[in-house]
Formats: structure tokens, C-alpha cells, sequence
């Protein structure tokens, strides 16, 4: 007995010497395994339920169903902040925080210290490239407060590795890009063309000018736009085509299927963002920057950041039941299946990654929930401003105390209360006093005491996080289910409901397992699971967390 113990011991003293020698004289990796290219795709206005509402029209070969079948699908991922706007949007996708620390708190925002309004990526210190349209390249990230993961990428790389951005939205070009990004491109409206801004270069690339003297928009509008799909797979799914509640986007003379788009070549180029062939347009000009940038050719990942901006000029107008965003998802699904084919081969099967999602969702047509008995309606902030400020004047002998209504708060002109010493505390109480007892109106009260209101925790955790207090208004306005502002023709978005706030979220390639989560996960999470899958930081304001179950 004592023979066998002893043999066991020396085996397995020799075993593990073995192993140490082994470990000992492996050789290290000389690499960190990333992939070649990462494409971030941000749909702009996507409500998550289109991922299968739309199931059966996406084709086989299309771009939905290669990422759903061949992906991996987080089912319920929810933007954690409001207003779900897309600035906000594309800011926390690529940061992974929200508007309370990134300080990107809407589209627009009214400054209270320097008593300005402001745009998201307003700068006057930078000149426009590409156009002699002043104001439409004045542009970059500087009001943006934190770090991308682009530029986590760009700083882990010695800032070697390639950042593009690329959409028809300045905002959806420039936020993802980051502040160290090699170039974000986006469209003039006015010349038809992609410029970009002095924060970036002082002259276009020869490939992007290139790209402009194409006119591929006239090229587009040549095409007109009809319906793709049989007419009864409409009738379906949608309302019908002539709904009094849409917006008319090409005229009254143009109120339904088929549009003329011929007549705008050469005369009107911002027709395009609001027709499927803005989708067509920026998938073009990714394709084109990939080869001539030459996008995951590199030593190191390279970061391509597209944003398609063309689902939320139509589903603004049309809303999500109409004909005309059905068949926007349908062109797009073909259009996204030829991009995925486009990187198969310009970059390799299985070389790149990609993740899809959305900056928002969108509430239903008033008028639609009209016709169908659902609660909802419109909440006319324009009229109720004017209506604020005149009952303000006659009481306090001042014109516009109020600022507006900007990301559902009451902003005040607080310079003017200030200068004339007006009764600030009076003012807030009677706006909230007025403000509820407006039929749209869930809950109103003091922006800087969400903490100690009593809300549902969703809400004040959402409304929590998108407090900027130097870029907020003094009263939060809280609509009720269904409402949204405007006029009731057309939609929108941007409360904390779940059709605003319920996104796709989809990832494909490079390390990225076959599958599905259904357990919440967040906006924010985006960037930190790529982080985790690039080896690099995450960036410097994330409050998210990596999406274990997506990485293979």
C-alpha cells in the first residue's frame, strides 16, 4: 500500500513539474485577437417591435434576418434616460452614459449661464469644409463631455486605428465619430453634397469630392418612389394610404403612393432625407469610405459609425403604421443585406463586427389613436407657450418670461427675471399650477427637485439621468401615456415611454455568439461590451455594463 502511494505521489509531482516547464516555455500571444473593422449602424427612430412586426416582409438575403438569425439579439434593451431624442441618442450609444454626465440633453438646449440656445454640435470657432453653406459645417463634438468608445479605440491604438463617422444628420455623424475621430462626414441640405468641418481637416478627401460629383440624389430622385412590395401586404399591415393625421411631405398635390421625385434633381436636395434613398445615399457613402479609406485594412480595428437618418424624417410625417415607413424598413432591409454582402467582401466573413440599434422609438399618430379608441393625443407646447407668456405679462408688465418648451421642460428667461427682480418662486408655482390642468399632463413640477418628488422609480431614474442643470429647464413636464407634442398631423418621440424607449439592439461577426438575451439590458451597455470585446477602456463617462452573453 505504502509502495502505490508513493508512486501516486511521484506522479503527480511530475505531472505538475511538467506543466510548469510547458507553461513556462509556452510562448506568449503577440497579438490581442480584435476584429479587422467595427461597424456601429444607429437606425434613427426604430421602435424594437418592427424586428418582428416586419418578420415575414424582410427578405431571406436581407440585412434584419442575417442579423436576427445569424446574431445575437438583446430583446429588451431600453434606452435608461429621457428625453429619447437623437442627439441623446447617438451620444449614449457610443459613450455608454447618459445626458447627465455626457451634457447632451437634447437636440437643443437653452444654456442658463451663458443665456444662449444652443445646438448640440454648434461651434463658431470651426468654418464649414466642402460647401459655401456657412452654418451647415460649423460643427464638431466639443459640446459633447466625454469620451467615445472611437476614442477609447483611437487612445488604446496610439491613434492608429481609423474613426469614421458618416450619416445624413450632422448630430448623427459627428456625436458617434468622438472628439478624436479622423473624419465624421454629413449631407448639406442646400448642395446636395457630404461636407465636413475645419475640426476635422481643411479639405475634403479627393474620394469624398469624388463622391459629391456623382449627384447620385438626382440619380435617386429619378427613381421616384412607389410602393415595393404587393399592394396587399400594405393593407395588411398598414392604415390605410391617405390618412387626414399624416403629414403631406411632398405637397398637397402629392398625398399618396406613387411620389414624383423627378422634379426636385438639381432644385431641392433635402426632398432625399425624408424618402428611403437617404438610407441608399449614406449606405453608399459607408461603402465608399471603406475602400477608399481602406477600413479594416489596417494594422489595428478601424471604427466606421453609420447613422440612417431617413426612417425619422418618415416616420415624424407618416407615422409607424403607414405605407410609407413600411416600405422604408423593406427597402432598407435589401439595402443593409447589400451592405453586409459589400463587407463580406471588402473586409472578409467573420473579419468585422457589427452591432444595430437605434437612437429612439416613436409614439403613435394622435389621429391614430383617435381612430382606434387608444388613450393619446397632442400637447401644443407653441400655443401653450404664448398663452403662458401672455397671462405672465399682464400680471408681472414683461414680454417672453418664458423661453419655450424645450425637451418637455419650461424653460424661464431667467436673465430677465434676474434683471427685474420678478418673483422666480411665484412664476414657477403658477406655471405648474396652470400646467396641471392640462388634459395631456400626467405630473409637472420643479426640474431640481426630482429627487424628492413622489414619481414611479422608471420615471425618476430615467428623468434623474437626463438632468444636465446648466442645460435643463426649470419645470419638467410628465405627459400622459399616448400624448405627444405638436399639432396632432404627424408624430413623435422623446418621454420615457416604451415605445419611445424600447430599441433594437442587434450584434453580428467577429467574436459575436449566435443567440438571444431576454433580460433588461440598457443603451448604455453598447459600449462597454464593445470595449470589452476590443481589450480597450471603456469610456471615461460609461455607466453601463458589458452584455456577457453576446460575446463568444
Amino acid at each position: 500500500m505504502l509502495k502505490v502511494y508513493l508512486v501516486t505521489v511521484v506522479t503527480l509531482l511530475c505531472s505538475v513539474s511538467y506543466s510548469q516547464v510547458s507553461i513556462k516555455n509556452a510562448a506568449p500571444p503577440q497579438t490581442v485577437a480584435r476584429p479587422k473593422l467595427v461597424v456601429g449602424i444607429v437606425i434613427d427612430q426604430m421602435r424594437w417591435d418592427y424586428l418582428y412586426r416586419y418578420y415575414a416582409v424582410f427578405k431571406p438575403d436581407g440585412g434584419f434576418k442575417r442579423l436576427l438569425n445569424n446574431g445575437f439579439s438583446c430583446d429588451n434593451t431600453f434606452i435608461p434616460y429621457t428625453p429619447t431624442v437623437t442627439a441623446a441618442g447617438h451620444t449614449c450609444i457610443y459613450t455608454g452614459s447618459v445626458p447627465a454626465i455626457h451634457g447632451i440633453t437634447g437636440n437643443n438646449w437653452h444654456d442658463n449661464i451663458t443665456q444662449k440656445d444652443v445646438y448640440c454640435s454648434d461651434d463658431d470657432n470651426v468654418k464649414t469644409v466642402g460647401s459655401n453653406t456657412a452654418g451647415a459645417g460649423k460643427m464638431s463634438p466639443r459640446n459633447m463631455l466625454v469620451t467615445t468608445i472611437g476614442d477609447e479605440l483611437r487612445l488604446a491604438t496610439n491613434f492608429k486605428s481609423k474613426v469614421i463617422g458618416i450619416a445624413i444628420k450632422d448630430r448623427g455623424a459627428i456625436l458617434p465619430a468622438g472628439h478624436a475621430a479622423n473624419a465624421a462626414y454629413w449631407y448639406d441640405y442646400k448642395t446636395g453634397n457630404f461636407i465636413t468641418s475645419t475640426y476635422y481637416m481643411e479639405q475634403l478627401p479627393q474620394w469624398v469630392q469624388d463622391f459629391n460629383n456623382r449627384k447620385m440624389v438626382d440619380s435617386l430622385y429619378s427613381l421616384n418612389w412607389n410602393i415595393s412590395l404587393p399592394e396587399n401586404v400594405y393593407t395588411t399591415y398598414c392604415t390605410p394610404d391617405n390618412e387626414p393625421f399624416e403629414r403631406k411631405q411632398f405637397g398637397a398635390s402629392q398625398p399618396v403612393f406613387p411620389y414624383t421625385l423627378s422634379t426636385y434633381a438639381g432644385k431641392d436636395y433635402g426632398v432625399i432625407a425624408g424618402t428611403p434613398y437617404g438610407n441608399n445615399l449614406t449606405l453608399e457613402m459607408s461603402k465608399t469610405a471603406v475602400l477608399s479609406e481602406k477600413l479594416g485594412k489596417n494594422t489595428v480595428t478601424d471604427f466606421l459609425c453609420v447613422s440612417l437618418s431617413s426612417p425619422d424624417y418618415i416616420g415624424h410625417a407618416f407615422g409607424p403604421n403607414s405605407w410609407e415607413q413600411l416600405d422604408d424598413y423593406a427597402r432598407l432591409d435589401v439595402e443593409l443585406g447589400k451592405f453586409f454582402s459589400f463587407l463580406d467582401a471588402a473586409v472578409g466573413k467573420g473579419q468585422y463586427t457589427v452591432f444595430l440599434s437605434a437612437d429612439d422609438g416613436v409614439a403613435h399618430v394622435p389621429g391614430f389613436d383617435d381612430a382606434y379608441n387608444l388613450p393619446g393625443g397632442s400637447f401644443e407646447d407653441g400655443k401653450i407657450t404664448n398663452y403662458m407668456n401672455a397671462q405672465l405679462k399682464a400680471a408681472y408688465g414683461k414680454d417672453n418670461i418664458i423661453n419655450g418648451i424645450n425637451n418637455y421642460q419650461v424653460v424661464f428667461n431667467t436673465s430677465l427675471i434676474d434683471s427685474f427682480n420678478l418673483p422666480a418662486d411665484a412664476i414657477t408655482k403658477w406655471v405648474i399650477d396652470y400646467l396641471g390642468k392640462n388634459d395631456a399632463i400626467a405630473n409637472v413640477f420643479e426640474t431640481a427637485k426630482i429627487a424628492t418628488t413622489t414619481l414611479n422609480s422608471k420615471q425618476k431614474e430615467m428623468l434623474s439621468n437626463g438632468y444636465f442643470p446648466s442645460r435643463c429647464g426649470q419645470v419638467q413636464i410628465v405627459l400622459k401615456p399616448g400624448y405627444v407634442e405638436g399639432t396632432g398631423i404627424g408624430t413623435s418621440h422623446g418621454l420615457w415611454n416604451p415605445y419611445d424607449s424600447h430599441i433594437p439592439l442587434l450584434w453580428y461577426g467577429w467574436g459575436i455568439k449566435k443567440g438571444k438575451v431576454i433580460r433588461e439590458t440598457y443603451m448604455t451597455d453598447i459600449a462597454p461590451t464593445l470595449a470589452t470585446l476590443l481589450h480597450i477602456q471603456v469610456p471615461n463617462g460609461s455607466v453601463g455594463k458589458a452584455i456577457e452573453e453576446v460575446i463568444r
